[in-house]
């Protein structure tokens, strides 16, 4: 990284609104700070799986999401982002009004970066953990249909 990372929440702010995994969620981003970012949810029932809990698959995608653009903040105008591998812990059933899907960079890197995750429930009383994620981002520059 040379440092040189422009108005990466503008960036990031067009790259959340090109992706249309987000927008059929429902999803918003709400936080994009230097390393941060965070996105809600409400419920939706077309989210849920048998059992009317947030699907397990939409709080991997959703957590994927925030640690990718938390990747965005610390990485060159001119570079992009994919993630190569995650692992999911889920840890409390997907009950809630909202969902809270939060990024943090863990390990800035020039080629790879690693971030943890954090899906929160938020209803009548505490934000509750619901699951945590652990994602490897590789750094990509000058791949033909891949800009950021």
């Amino acid at each position: 990284m040379t440092g040189h990372n422009g108005d990466f929440r503008e960036r990031i702010r067009r790259n959340f609104a090109r992706q249309a995994a987000m927008a059929t969620i429902g999803a918003e981003l709400t936080r994009i700070e230097h390393g941060v970012t965070e996105i809600e949810l409400p419920f939706a029932v077309k989210l849920t799986q048998q059992h009317g809990i947030l699907h397990a698959g939409i709080i991997a995608a959703a957590l994927d999401s925030a640690c990718g653009f938390a990747a965005y903040s610390v990485i060159d105008a001119d570079a992009s982002i994919l993630t190569i591998e995650f692992k999911v812990n889920l840890m409390s059933p997907g009950r809630g009004d909202r969902f809270l899907f939060r990024g943090e960079i863990t390990k800035p890197g020039s080629t790879i970066i690693v971030a943890d995750g954090r899906a929160y429930a938020i209803g009548d009383g505490p934000a509750k953990l619901i699951a945590s994620m652990t994602g490897t981002m590789m750094v990509i520059r000058g791949r033909e249909g891949i800009t950021g």
